[in-house]
């Protein structure tokens, strides 16, 4: 091997310098419990695995507390449980894409920040927003967290009491 292909392999493994760091151990624990589930969702949604082999996979390869691992647990059986639902609700607020053509990402992460905002509801809907928003950013494409935001604040817009 000569040292122009040794370096071209070097450069090929490394990432990019300005690529944002995603790794679970810089994410704040909600957001890495968040991260899990919706890496769940979207396997869920792409494949006919069960939900508790795609569950248990993720968790035994994360590093979330008990409380964290509870709280994944607990987004990934709801949301899968209310997915009709959720998707009625999605439609009602991404009118121009139907719900089955958007990406397995923005549609796994409107499930799950949905469920949060209209069925959960543990949590405020701003927090509710920003967790997808950032979600967005680093699993979604270049239009992912302009579109999932202004889906999300349309909804917002109506539930607010």
């Amino acid at each position: 091997m000569t040292s122009q292909q040794s370096a071209v392999e070097t450069i090929a493994c490394d990432s990019p310098e300005d690529e944002e760091d995603w790794s679970s151990a810089k994410l704040p624990p909600r957001r890495r419990a968040r991260a899990l589930a919706l890496q769940a969702l979207f396997e869920l949604d792409a494949t006919e695995h069960r939900l508790e082999d795609v569950l248990q996979a993720l968790l035994d390869d994360s590093d979330l507390t008990a409380s964290g691992e509870e709280f994944a647990r607990e987004l990934v059986t709801a949301v899968v449980q209310e997915h009709e639902s959720l998707d009625v609700k999605i439609q009602e607020y991404a009118t121009a894409w139907p719900v089955n053509q958007l990406s397995l990402v923005d549609r796994s992460l409107l499930r799950l920040a949905v469920y949060e905002l209209t069925i959960g509801k543990t949590v405020s809907a701003k927090v509710v927003i920003n967790e997808a928003v950032e979600l967005a950013k680093l699993f979604g494409g270049e239009s992912s967290p302009r579109f999932i935001n202004g889906v999300l604040g349309s909804l917002q817009d109506t539930i607010k009491v």
